[in-house]
């Protein structure tokens, strides 16, 4: 049995929903030579200059990341929130928009920025650590490790769902990708502004309380 949703608006998070990449702040806590190292792996792959599979597990096995360096990143996601992004959802919601996170970063440290929007459905990255809060392993099966696998979770929510209209916003070329199964892809630049993104969207924004305006 189909769930069914009229409406589907689906948010990347990194840089959209919130102003940090959740892999790049995770590596700032262990360090700026860390940090510097993870930081270029992580633009380089959003730019689309190298493959996001080839830079996926060599960033999480430069980083190491343990329980607690997560639970400060988690909280770090809810402090720096795109700041029309609560109102922003609460009025699409009245729009009979259901909205869904996409996104290539860890699906634990996403969990109560998306929490505290209100968005109940979270499609990204398994995380594994042991009991003693080491890290063990990332899910690299997961679509969103690497290139084409955000198209590859819109057509299983269109299947899911079968939304009569669905909408990606995002500001990296992987939600770019995006584009042929949507209605409408909307860049995001308030964070990073990728050329790339910007040319190749059907709109581009600065804020996201501007897709009141588009929709």
């Amino acid at each position: 049995m189909k769930t069914t949703a009229t409406k589907l608006i689906v948010f990347d998070c990194d840089s959209t929903l919130s102003a940090i990449e959740g892999i790049d702040e995770l590596a700032r806590v262990k360090g700026d030579e860390i940090f510097t190292e993870v930081e270029s792996l992580t633009n380089a792959a959003m730019n689309g200059e190298v493959p996001l599979d080839d830079v996926f597990s060599r960033r999480l096995e430069i980083i190491q990341p343990d329980a607690q360096t997560c639970e400060k990143v988690a909280e770090l996601y809810i402090e720096t929130v795109e700041p029309t992004a609560l109102s922003t959802l609460n009025a699409l919601k009245k729009l009979g928009y259901t909205p869904i996170i996409l996104s290539g970063g860890f699906k634990v440290l996403i969990e109560p920025l998306a929490a505290f929007l209100g968005i109940d459905r979270i499609e990204a990255v398994p995380l594994h650590l042991d009991d003693a809060g080491n890290y063990v392993k990332f899910d690299n099966t997961y679509p969103t490790t690497y290139n084409g696998g955000k198209p590859e979770v819109i057509a299983k929510l269109k299947e899911e769902f079968s939304p009569e209209r669905i909408i990606m916003v995002g500001d990296g070329v992987s939600d770019l990708e995006t584009k042929p199964g949507v209605d409408l892809f909307i860049g995001y630049g308030k964070y990073t502004n990728r050329e790339k993104v910007r040319e190749g969207a059907d709109h581009f924004i600065y804020s996201l309380v501007d897709l009141l305006e588009i929709i």
